[in-house]
């Protein structure tokens, strides 16, 4: 049982949080409102700015047109797939950077300088490279998400309490051992961490390979809006693009707080 102490200071918690809840959707509202209002009343070019009442016209026109969860689907499988991909490599290199401090010393200056490049500066390689397919926009994505993977587990890896290793070194614990049995599971809120930052790096890198190579998905209907100069369809592309990745946001988020309790 719960004191009454704690318990007021769970339900001042809540209340908090429904606040802050409530604000955050007032001023997105707001917003709204106050945009559709100055279109209607002509102080803004709805050409130039469109407005909501025209940006939920081109969303329900793109769901009738049986468009709208296409686009949606491949932009998700994609960053999906390049999520996966850098997640589960970028352990694996940070794992082996870990383990050995040469390779590790070899490889940090090259982490550094592609971590850097503007990636979107690669993009013609990679259509040449890898062709105009959904593989030159994995790759895009991989190349944004990926060294930023490495970095951060690398990062959790070497957080990990100096006194416990030798404690373990002390007993005899061979490196694997180690590494199995504290490091790695030391650092699995840090790697849950890092997921949060990946999954938006490879959303994002999948909308730049999108813009480069695609025909389908929310980057390629932000790209054709603006060439057609329909500022309806590049805000509506956004705004899905907002809702997919703030889906995205809160499942990872969610995954690590059941981990966090779990640990």
């Amino acid at each position: 049982m719960y004191s009454k102490e704690h318990l007021n200071f769970l339900k001042k918690l809540k209340k908090e949080k429904i606040i802050v809840t409530l604000f955050q959707i007032l001023i997105l509202v707001i917003f709204i409102i106050i945009w559709q209002i100055l279109a209607d009343f002509n102080i803004i070019n709805t050409f130039i700015f469109s407005s909501p009442r025209k940006v939920l016209e081109t969303i329900v026109n793109l769901y009738n047109t049986k468009d709208l969860f296409s686009h949606i689907w491949v932009t998700v499988y994609e960053t999906f797939l390049s999520f996966s991909i850098a997640t589960i490599l970028g352990t694996v290199i940070a794992s082996i950077l870990w383990w050995n401090k040469r390779i590790q010393r070899i490889i940090e200056p090259y982490l550094t300088i592609l971590n850097s490049l503007p990636k979107v500066a690669l993009g013609p390689i990679i259509i040449i490279w890898f062709g105009a397919g959904i593989k030159s926009i994995i790759v895009m994505a991989l190349l944004i998400s990926l060294i930023i993977t490495i970095i951060n587990v690398y990062e959790g890896f070497n957080s990990t309490n100096q006194n416990k290793i030798k404690l373990m070194k002390t007993l005899g614990a061979k490196k694997h051992q180690i590494f199995f049995k504290l490091i790695f599971p030391n650092s699995l809120n840090t790697i849950i961490s890092a997921l949060k930052i990946n999954v938006s790096m490879s959303l994002i890198g999948v909308i730049m390979g999108e813009f480069l190579v695609s025909k389908k998905g929310i980057g390629y209907l932000i790209l054709y809006g603006s060439q057609v100069f329909n500022l309806s369809l590049v805000i509506s592309g956004i705004f899905i693009l907002c809702i997919v990745a703030a889906l995205m946001y809160y499942i990872v988020s969610f995954i690590e707080k059941k981990v966090s309790r779990k640990n």
